[in-house]
């Protein structure tokens, strides 16, 4: 490993309210929906990336990045879990989620059979990559989950500080196990290229759908707005996470390169906020009961 950031499986849950589903972003049906999309992708998604790294555990020698696999098979499993429940409130809600996650599954099965281990993991880092850089726009904005529905905000800045946390687990055990430099370099700037255009090709509609459902929503200009702004505007997620993007073409780029791991130190705040939602839900039940 080129850094000494240890990823921790941390074992949570939100206790999320399925009633504030479409608009407990900032109150927009269209921001929050963009971001419900993108949650249909990780429990099949994060699935994948554990196959692609496990894989090649055996042949990491480091006991340190050994080590780090396995925090990282630990996160990114418990990020599946979550989004899990997060997805079930979607289809509760009447949304195609479900369905949605049905097709995302679809194509990584595709991927598992018909293409090589190692194209596997190239498509791993290229998608961890393209999460640590939309991950450091939540945490270097704080204004992206400040007043939003606050176990919503939580689950999507703890996924924002985990995976800045392993970032670079799998980048290391791809430069450990491709020995032709030259072959792995062409292989991951390729898989960006690819997983990135595959990624928002299938986010697109998924959010367009969830839009179509909400009533009003779809010909709503105020919501086209703030959605546009929030993704490309002065401040705009996209936009700003477009220069990280591309540094990964660079031949000698490592995801620490952008290190940012000074936003590690919010980790314990944010496990005591969970906690007591933990406790509120127990609280609420028991009084139910």
């Amino acid at each position: 490993m080129t850094n000494n950031v240890m990823p921790v499986r941390r074992n949570l849950n939100f206790h999320l309210p399925a009633e504030r589903i479409s608009d407990w972003n900032h109150n927009s049906v269209h921001i929050s929906h963009f971001m419900n999309a993108m949650s249909i992708f990780f429990p099949v998604g994060e699935r994948f990336f554990i196959d692609s790294v496990r894989h090649y555990r055996d042949r990491v020698s480091d006991p340190t990045l050994q080590e780090a696999v396995k925090g990282f098979i630990g996160q990114e499993a418990m990020h599946g879990r979550e989004h899990e429940e997060y997805n079930d409130a979607l289809t509760a809600k009447g949304m195609p989620a479900d369905r949605y996650e049905r097709i995302v599954l679809k194509l990584l099965n595709f991927f598992r059979r018909f293409t090589p281990k190692s194209s596997q993991l190239a498509g791993t880092i290229a998608l961890e990559h393209l999460t640590a850089i939309l991950a450091h726009r939540i945490l270097v904005d704080k204004s992206r989950l400040e007043d939003c529905e606050p176990r919503y905000a939580a689950i999507w800045h703890w996924h924002a500080l985990e995976e800045t946390e392993h970032k670079a687990v799998a980048y290391d055990v791809y430069t450990t196990v491709m020995k032709n430099r030259f072959l792995g370099y062409v292989r991951r700037c390729f898989a960006l290229i690819m997983s990135t255009a595959i990624f928002f090709i299938m986010l697109t509609p998924f959010y367009l759908g969830m839009v179509a459902r909400e009533k009003g929503q779809l010909f709503n200009l105020k919501g086209w707005w703030q959605v546009t702004m929030y993704l490309w505007g002065p401040r705009g997620v996209l936009l700003r996470a477009l220069p990280d993007w591309l540094d990964f073409f660079r031949p000698g780029f490592h995801p620490w390169d952008h290190d940012n791991r000074e936003y590690l130190a919010e980790i314990d705040s944010l496990v005591t906020e969970v906690e007591s939602y933990k406790a509120e839900a127990i609280n609420t039940q028991g009084a139910a009961a």
